[in-house]
């Protein structure tokens, strides 16, 4: 078990990390330095084609850096595990990466915290959903948390799976949250009511956009 409450220990660091998707391509990140300490709130903005995905992809542990030295509370991933680590580490990919199951609405929504789940699981994914601006959809879907999603089922609109994917993303609990151009979708009351919740919701969080 990883302890997090060591008195200066950043949640995550990074030290001159390098990564490049071929062996003879160019670096899409070269000898990057990052520390984010529990509690941060962190924005992160670049065009297009700069490396950003790419970042927050070798934060989560979803890709491997070809050099360089990247710590979560300390440890590495070898020691830590990479199942640990994503666990800690969370993210929402960018919209076109993301996908509504053909499930439930609860399932969607909790499916990487743990299923089934417990009646304090869906009071805990009723508040985020409300504060999120989504309550008008839970109480519009005839079965609520119960309603079928997706292909087959009803169809969420793209700010409301935008909403959906955020609040995924904070029921897991993780040590850190990253969304990924999560807000381009929303109009400003609905971004600005995510935002709030996501500040009032996530330990920390690492939020990248556009200009």
């Amino acid at each position: 078990m990883v302890h997090t409450s060591s008195e200066g220990q950043p949640l995550l660091l990074a030290r001159e990390v390098s990564f490049r998707y071929r062996p003879q391509g160019r670096p899409v990140l070269q000898d990057c330095d990052l520390q984010i300490n529990l509690g941060d709130r962190l924005l992160l903005e670049g065009p297009s084609g700069g490396g950003k995905s790419t970042l927050a992809a070798v934060l989560t542990g979803l890709r491997k850096p070809e050099s360089g030295s990247l710590l979560l509370w300390g440890f590495d991933r070898q020691i830590l595990g990479s199942e640990e680590w994503r666990r800690r580490v969370v993210m929402a990919p960018q919209f076109q990466e993301n996908y509504v199951f053909s499930e439930t609405f609860a399932f969607n929504l909790l499916m990487g915290r743990r299923w089934p789940p417990s009646p304090e699981d869906l009071e805990q994914a009723e508040g985020i959903c409300r504060e999120l601006g989504l309550g008008e959809l839970l109480d519009r879907m005839p079965s609520g948390f119960q309603q079928m999603v997706g292909e087959s089922g009803w169809q969420l609109s793209h700010g409301e799976r935008s909403r959906l994917f955020i609040a995924r993303t904070l029921l897991q609990d993780a040590d850190l949250i990253i969304l990924d151009e999560s807000f381009g979708a929303l109009d400003p009351e609905n971004l600005y009511r995510a935002l709030q919740c996501v500040l009032n919701r996530a330990r920390t969080a690492l939020v990248i956009a556009h200009p």
